[in-house]
């Protein structure tokens, strides 16, 4: 028993230390309420190295009543009043315009209280960090704004969407930012801001209690792909049951491939092992 005990152990120390933060769960941890890791990744982003982050949290759930509610991965503000929602993105039907263009809406109708002036509506940015190049034209970074056909000048609403290209992994700033993101040992961080909390997360008891739902989701997954592979070996046994039943009474081969749903060679060598 503690030979077990010691090896689910084991194995759960295993999954957390091989994760990076392009896994958006790890991500959410390493961001959530860390403001100085927060204002790292958007600094470098916008190339503003004035910006301050005020709060950051994550799995921010925004509701809406007339339609379709959002869970935004990571929401931060700064002391501008600014907010920024950050998602990562490993699947390309993950991050379509029309996401980027509804999460940008629903930050506004959040933030713009009853009785507020359309002014005082606050500028957003919603960021896609994407695993692949989904704009297609390799580009480390897209800065989506509003423009005027007719002049090609912004048409400056507050709002912005950025998507990031994390496959270009330069030596920009930049660059190494999209390195760290794929990096699982905080020792090869380039950014102390996330060796500190990666540290903490993978090597301490506290981290890792703190990822507990991390650790529940991998249990979870892993006991689902237990029970496939139980129900596949079943299902197995069971035509292999049923064709030699069928081979046993006669059946032909083409026949019995048909209704048992085994290959042909597998028919075929449980044949050759009847007629022995």
């Amino acid at each position: 028993m503690q030979t077990n005990e010691s090896s689910q152990d084991s194995e759960i120390k295993h999954v957390i230390r091989s994760l990076c933060m392009m896994n958006n769960r790890f991500m959410n941890f390493m961001l959530d309420d860390n403001k100085e890791a927060a204002q790292v990744f958007l600094r470098i982003i916008l190339g503003d190295d004035k910006i301050k982050v005020k709060n950051v949290r994550i799995q921010s759930f925004i509701q809406n009543i007339y339609g379709h509610s959002s869970q935004l991965d990571i929401l931060a503000q700064d002391s501008k009043g600014r907010y920024f929602n950050v998602e990562v993105q490993r699947s390309d039907e993950g991050a379509p315009a029309r996401r980027a263009r509804f999460y940008s809406s629903i930050l506004d109708t959040h933030f713009l209280q009853p009785g507020k002036l359309y002014e005082e509506l606050p500028d957003t940015y919603v960021i896609f960090i994407t695993e692949n190049d989904v704009l297609h034209d390799n580009l480390p970074l897209y800065n989506i704004r509003r423009r005027i056909d007719e002049n090609a000048k912004c048409f400056e609403d507050g709002s912005r969407i950025i998507y990031v290209n994390s496959q270009r992994r330069d030596d920009t700033a930049l660059g190494k930012l999209m390195q760290d993101l794929y990096c699982t040992e905080p020792k090869n961080l380039h950014y102390q801001e996330f060796a500190e909390r990666m540290e903490f997360l993978k090597y301490s008891k506290e981290g890792e209690e703190k990822m507990t739902d991390v650790i529940e989701e991998y249990a979870a997954k892993k006991a689902e792909a237990v029970a496939k592979e139980a129900a596949k070996k079943t299902a197995q046994a069971r035509n292999v049951e049923l064709a030699k039943d069928l081979l046993s009474e006669g059946e032909s081969i083409e026949r019995t491939v048909r209704l048992s749903k085994l290959s042909e060679a597998e028919v075929r060598e449980l044949a050759s092992k009847l007629s022995a």
